[in-house]
């Protein structure tokens, strides 16, 4: 598998427009960007392409990235900054009728389910066919074994995503928008993964900015989750570990980290590819 980190930032992406803070700034002065949430997994085997997420700025990654337009599409869940892109499919999509894969299962808050939710929305584009999958339920794609598992995402369900190579064995983990408190099923699902990109917003020295300040600390007090939404910085890293991954790269990164540290390694930004 081809892995192209296409967005590895938050719901702002960096650097956010007209907004001057150091961080921003230096992201500018490195000619660097993290746009929202998406990545892009071609299968080499069969020339086909699957695109986990459809971010708002899926136009211009595939203006920017050599890639090729999906032949699937996986979804995590339908906050805008990770659904919204698939409007484009009408133009960009050209091959039909695209599958999009997405959980089933019906989310107590909206009484929809994330499958449901982008069948309502998208219910013009003939570009696309929304495919329904249970969680945990292995089904294949562009070749490629993929599973949805459920993560800690509150209020809203949330999906992390494995993608296994069959011909190899490779495994690409997706821990999706989550906070430290995912379950134990599904991280028996993502753990071994050969590259797990695991949600961190931004660094736990931040999380005093929040309302909720943090939460899920670790032993030594250092908080594992922003909030209740996403896991800090040191939370995903800890995540990647208790995962046994071979590489572990942070993303969905918002601008809230220092510059001296935004950029840092294991710190994505786009256009990252990586050979699995």
């Amino acid at each position: 598998m081809r892995v192209t980190l296409l967005g590895t930032g938050d719901t702002a992406g960096t650097p956010v427009p007209r907004c001057d803070c150091a961080t921003c700034e230096r992201a500018r002065g490195l000619g660097v960007q993290r746009t929202r949430f998406s990545v892009h997994v071609r299968n080499p085997q069969t020339g086909e392409s699957l695109l986990v997420d459809t971010s708002p700025d899926l136009r211009e990654q595939f203006l920017t990235r050599d890639v090729s337009l999906p032949d699937a599409v996986v979804l995590t869940h339908v906050h805008f900054d990770h659904l919204d892109g698939l409007g484009n499919a009408y133009r960009l999509f050209p091959r039909g009728s695209t599958p999009v894969y997405a959980a089933n299962d019906i989310d107590p808050v909206t009484d929809r389910s994330v499958a449901g939710t982008v069948r309502e929305r998208y219910d013009y584009l003939d570009a696309v066919t929304v495919e329904p999958r249970e969680p945990y339920e292995r089904f294949e794609a562009c070749g490629l074994r993929v599973e949805l598992v459920p993560v800690d995402h509150p209020p809203m369900v949330c999906y992390g995503v494995a993608v296994t190579d069959p011909e190899t064995g490779r495994t690409l983990a997706i821990t999706g928008d989550t906070s430290w408190a995912i379950p134990e099923r599904s991280r028996e699902t993502l753990a071994g993964a050969d590259l797990l990109l695991a949600d961190g917003i931004t660094t736990a020295d931040r999380c005093d900015a929040h309302p909720q300040g943090g939460s899920h600390h670790a032993p030594d007090g250092t908080p594992r989750t922003f909030g209740t939404k996403h896991m800090t910085v040191e939370g995903a890293v800890r995540t990647g570990e208790r995962l046994d991954a071979g590489e572990t790269r942070v993303v969905h990164v918002g601008h809230f980290v220092s510059p001296e540290r935004a950029f840092e390694e294991p710190l994505a930004v786009d256009g990252e590819q990586y050979d699995l």
